[in-house]
């Protein structure tokens, strides 16, 4: 009671223009909503994350604060009477004094954000401190109040940051070991096919670009009615360097080609996603061409099935759709909450199917094989850091009904899908995945069908492609 009437007798003309202030853009968490977003639209990773569990922090504080914590220790507001009226919150909520909500969530959201940039937790420190002590200036707590809520959302957040990891950063150096080749300043022996009709790439017109960096290359362009694979397979046989233009379906049909003629490829990245492209370091098809000239190129594995190749994924029920629908929402909510937002649309929209994977049963709408480590954990794959690992990687979320799917759908947001029961993650050489029927499955962006039984061998370093060797 002492420090409340020290405070409430005490005068500033700057605390008391700015605290009243202050204390309201703190209601509902307002202000540390606008940090966060802020700190989420910069489009940085790790400030990024680091907004997240900041706001997961707030949640949970709040929920603790006046769910639990006021209700088993009640207590009256301090006597308003005793502070000057230009400087009382306008807002007095009429739940119990003890412990103080606000200063709960400002303790959380300061610690959860500095423990992931440090270089944050001065500032973001000073302000939540702020908030503490304008609860106290505007007659809204007392002191112990005050002190209570900081330690609550302190211990909260402890608990928040132990649960939600922090992302691994992604190592630096080349994805594959590299694989000299003989330097082609023109382009020589280069053979490449483009498939006008392949994806929506948003890059320099390919033929022109070849003329013009490779003049000596011979270009086929895939006329509307022509089939790709049959004018792969022709340009390999005379090609010393086999070059193709499309999307990731164009792109694994190739790598295919390359493979049983033993010639290296080039990858001309004119689809919509690139993936794979994007692996070996090339973002950009002149990239590519300077690669050619200097004779710089990676050996990477790929994935045989069913007689195709395949250079990133497959997968067989519903995961092309969760893809999809992932896609839609994760610029605007971030990758984990749009991954669980994308479980629970398809998980009560598709029939389970019923999978025998090397002979353990599985009854799921979601089976993912990528070729080779990818990462993060969970259903959210998006790179890989080695393309030449030997190793297969397997995630299949089991059906388990609506109670099972929104218990997944919380542990996804947590980022812990690997501890849900119903999830299966494992890397291996070869994977069996035995169907009831032959049916659909989907590779490198393509659906084709294929038999009842799939099987899925890792061909170690059998392509050998055009990339910088530092990627």
């Amino acid at each position: 009671m002492q420090a409340f009437d020290r405070v409430s007798s005490s005068h500033s003309p700057l605390l008391d223009a700015t605290l009243p202030r202050l204390t309201r853009t703190a209601d509902h968490s307002v202000l540390w909503a606008s940090v966060a977003a802020a700190l989420i639209a910069s489009n940085n990773p790790r400030l990024t994350h680091a907004a997240r569990r900041g706001l997961l922090s707030i949640a949970a504080t709040s929920f603790t604060a006046n769910f639990v914590a006021k209700q088993l220790l009640p207590r009256d507001r301090p006597d308003r009477s005793r502070v000057p009226l230009a400087r009382l919150a306008r807002r007095i909520p009429t739940s119990p004094s003890f412990p103080s909500g606000h200063s709960a969530s400002a303790a959380a959201f300061a610690f959860s954000v500095g423990r992931e940039v440090p270089e944050l937790a001065v500032p973001i420190g000073l302000l939540a401190g702020a908030v503490a002590y304008s609860r106290i200036y505007t007659g809204v707590h007392y002191p112990g109040d005050v002190l209570a809520g900081i330690a609550l959302g302190g211990a909260v957040a402890i608990g928040v940051n132990r649960i939600v990891r922090t992302p691994e950063p992604e190592p630096d150096g080349p994805v594959a070991e590299p694989a000299p080749q003989p330097p082609r300043p023109d382009g020589a022996g280069v053979v490449a096919v483009i498939n006008p009709s392949s994806g929506v790439g948003a890059g320099p017109d390919p033929v022109e670009l070849l003329r013009r960096e490779l003049p000596a290359a011979e270009i086929i362009e895939v006329p509307p009615d022509g089939d790709l694979l049959e004018l792969l397979v022709e340009a390999a046989q005379r090609a010393e360097v086999l070059g193709v233009s499309g999307g990731d379906g164009s792109v694994a049909c190739a790598a295919g080609v390359a493979v049983d003629h033993d010639v290296p490829l080039l990858v001309l990245c004119g689809g919509t996603f690139n993936h794979f492209a994007a692996d070996v370091g090339i973002e950009d098809p002149r990239t590519a061409l300077a690669a050619v000239r200097a004779g710089h190129a990676l050996r990477v594995d790929v994935t045989r099935v069913a007689g195709r190749v395949l250079v990133n994924t497959a997968s067989v029920g519903a995961y092309p759709e969760f893809v999809t629908t992932r896609e839609k929402y994760e610029k605007r909510l971030g990758k984990p909450v749009a991954a669980a937002l994308a479980l629970l649309k398809v998980a009560r929209r598709t029939e389970p199917l019923d999978l025998l994977i090397d002979g353990r049963r599985h009854r799921t709408s979601l089976f993912f094989l990528g070729s080779g480590r990818y990462a993060p954990r969970g259903f959210a794959p998006n790179s890989r850091t080695r393309l030449d690992d030997g190793l297969l990687d397997v995630r299949v979320l089991d059906a388990d009904g609506f109670f099972g799917g929104l218990r997944t759908v919380a542990t996804a947001i947590l980022g812990h899908l690997e501890r849900d029961p119903r999830y299966r993650e494992d890397t291996r050489a070869t994977v069996v995945v035995q169907r009831s029927a032959d049916g659909p499955f989907a590779y490198d962006g393509e659906v084709v069908d294929g038999p009842a039984r799939l099987e899925f061998v890792k061909q170690p370093g059998a392509l050998v492609v055009f990339a910088p060797t530092g990627s």
